[in-house]
């Protein structure tokens, strides 16, 4: 009797442990560094920047994307993705631009890759547009 009561004690604990398994979730994707640009020039007060993280095969697809008024450059950036919507077959990458009274003033005109290259921290070189 003691072996029989013994043995339900046992299986009722195991089947408890069993129930306190606790998964973790997988950890969100960040994609940060800073945008900025080489020129020694001054921007305007006033001036705002906007970064992307867009689909770098698909023209106009913004993944996520923050603007705000800025004083000057290199600017920070962070993203914060959860892993589960990053798809595989998605190139991205990190654009910006700075604008200044509605006219853009300094913009990418290179590849920032990341994410889909394992690289998720990237400085971002803006240039002049030209005819400015």
């Amino acid at each position: 009797m003691m072996a029989k009561l013994k043995a339900l004690v046992v299986g009722a604990v195991v089947l408890m442990l069993a129930g306190c398994v606790t998964v973790e979730p997988e950890p969100p994707v960040i994609v940060n560094g800073a945008a900025g640009y080489l020129e020694k020039i001054a921007l305007p007060q006033g001036s705002a920047i906007t970064i992307a993280v867009i689909d770098l095969d698909t023209p106009g697809v913004i993944i996520a994307q923050k603007s705000f008024d800025i004083a000057r450059a290199p600017v920070p950036f962070k993203f914060t993705f959860p892993a589960d919507t990053i798809d595989e077959s998605i190139n991205y990458g990190v654009v910006a631009m700075i604008q200044y009274q509605g006219q853009i003033i300094f913009q990418t005109y290179d590849r920032f890759p990341v994410i889909s290259n394992n690289k998720f921290t990237t400085e971002v070189l803006m240039k002049a547009v030209k005819g400015r």
